[in-house]
């Protein structure tokens, strides 16, 4: 990660310090230019945030990992230390994971490669286990744990089935199909 990088990145108007925080995000992460980040977040290697996303670390932190995206739409904040939330909710989302369009993540956790439907919503101290797939329009309530290697269904989110063969490949494939989009935006395929 390149410190002058991040300084011509944080330049951008959609890229913002806020109270002398600013984002740092890999060289090679992939932020579209109608997306906003804000204050104290961080983008790893290969990641990716898209058209029309608010990823706004100005309470708390924010922390995405490797070869992580945030699809279009998407809104990603946290809560703030207070007699209500002691400690806040900072918002971690790991490594490999794919978050669809609209989703709504606030203060939770999400450990690597899962899947987070379209339209979902996950709350404070919420936590997804590693290979979990998180059904579209599903809800995962306040520091709800579900775990890894299940679909999950429904608002609350109550255990389907344990996931196929197939959609554990899937999880991985996904991201790995986000990583080759990213390039192929670099080569000429986003705005001019």
């Amino acid at each position: 990660m390149s410190h002058s990088a991040d300084r011509d990145r944080v330049g951008r108007s959609n890229i913002r310090s806020f109270e002398g925080r600013s984002p740092i995000v890999a060289e090679d992460a992939w932020i579209d230019e109608t997306a906003v980040v804000v204050g104290d977040v961080t983008l790893g290697a290969e990641s990716s945030i898209w058209p029309q996303c608010v990823v706004r670390g100005d309470i708390h932190r924010i922390e995405i990992g490797r070869r992580t995206n945030i699809q279009d739409g998407s809104v990603l904040h946290v809560s703030h230390d207070s007699r209500f939330m002691p400690g806040g909710a900072p918002l971690i989302v790991h490594d490999g994971v794919t978050v669809g369009h609209q989703v709504v993540l606030h203060g939770c956790e999400i450990q690597d490669h899962c899947l987070v439907g379209i339209g979902a919503r996950v709350l404070d101290r919420a936590l997804l286990q590693p290979r979990t797939m998180l059904g579209a329009g599903s809800l995962v309530t306040p520091g709800q744990v579900l775990e890894g290697g299940y679909l999950w269904l429904g608002a609350p989110a109550r255990r389907a089935r344990a996931l196929t063969d197939r959609e554990l490949e899937y999880l991985d494939y996904v991201a790995d199909n986000y990583v080759r989009l990213i390039a192929r935006y670099r080569e000429g395929g986003g705005p001019d």
